[in-house]
């Protein structure tokens, strides 16, 4: 089987993941994703390739910064299962998470209650809204 028809353009294998050509351009320059064969000048993404940029686009959804991303690479391979590493850094951005989903639950409250707001000014707004926030944040 010719190997060119397995590879991807670059538009094709960014459509892939949900995430524009340049995101895959920035990952190749930050070093997170290995430069692919080029053929014409132009970059081609064969199944190893594909599998890096899923994983990256999976380590981003999960909220991990580039060098965390880079850190949880370094430690992949097919031949072992997720290196503790990983599982650090899970336990690290779990509570991060769980803030965030915290915030959002307080947010779309705020922005629910706007919804129906009836208050006659703005000062009443912020008064009401301000009892929705949990008092931790």
């Amino acid at each position: 089987m010719d190997t060119s028809d397995a590879e991807l353009t670059i538009g094709e294998a960014a459509d892939r993941a949900g995430v524009p050509p340049s995101t895959l351009r920035y990952w190749e320059s930050a070093g997170l994703l290995t430069p692919p064969r080029r053929v014409g000048g132009k970059r081609r993404y064969d199944t190893e390739a594909l599998r890096q940029i899923e994983l990256i686009a999976l380590a981003k959804r999960a909220g991990f910064t580039l060098a965390e991303t880079r850190i949880v690479l370094a430690g992949l391979s097919e031949k072992t299962p997720p290196p503790r590493i990983w599982r650090e850094l899970a336990s690290r951005k779990l509570p991060e998470i769980e803030r965030t989903l915290v915030e959002a639950t307080a947010m779309k409250k705020v922005l629910e209650e706007g919804l129906r707001c009836a208050c006659l000014s703005l000062e009443d707004c912020l008064r009401l809204g301000q009892g929705l926030w949990p008092s931790n944040l």
